[in-house]
């Protein structure tokens, strides 16, 4: 199945409080309410743009980096993020996302631009930059990744499997 929406792009070393300032962490344990603050400090209105429609966050190198909290996650999925599309993420962000449900794909970010139309096709590994014509190829998610997005993130495989099960 593919992933359809429009990108929102920003640079390298974007860490968890950009995504989800640190100010707002401890606040509230509503992730619709924090959400309207996500990404404010690089972009105010990311969550006006990306909310009504959905999109897709993308970045250069080291997504994610800083702490391991995962309100970061939680808050671009609540803002409707559909994905993060990155070079390179720092480790304990991307294990997050993927149990928290959102996906998250390491592939060549440089020749996508603000606005572009793209698909993301996580089965087949191509990111299809509809705008402009191209594919970008990634590897695909282990199985055992691809399942618990599916699933909706590691919580919600346990409670549809009863425990850790890969189908």
């Amino acid at each position: 199945m593919a992933i359809t929406a429009k990108a929102f792009k920003y640079g390298d070393d974007i860490n968890t409080d950009y995504i989800i300032s640190g100010k707002y962490k401890f606040k509230s344990a509503d992730m619709e309410a924090m959400a309207v603050h996500a990404m404010e400090d690089l972009d105010p209105h990311y969550y006006e743009k990306v909310k009504p429609s959905g999109g897709f966050l993308v970045a250069g190198s080291n997504f994610g980096m800083g702490s391991s909290r995962e309100q970061a996650p939680l808050v671009l999925i609540h803002a409707n993020t559909r994905a993060v599309l990155a070079k390179t993420f720092a480790r304990i962000f991307y294990r997050n996302a993927i149990n928290t449900g959102l996906p998250v794909v390491e592939c060549d970010t440089d020749l996508i631009d603000d606005g572009d139309e793209l698909e993301l096709d996580l089965a087949a590994g191509v990111l299809r930059d509809v705008t402009k014509g191209i594919e970008i190829p990634f590897a695909p998610l282990p199985p055992v990744m691809a399942q618990l997005l599916a699933d909706g993130g590691l919580v919600e495989h346990f409670k549809k499997h009863g425990g850790f099960a890969v189908s």
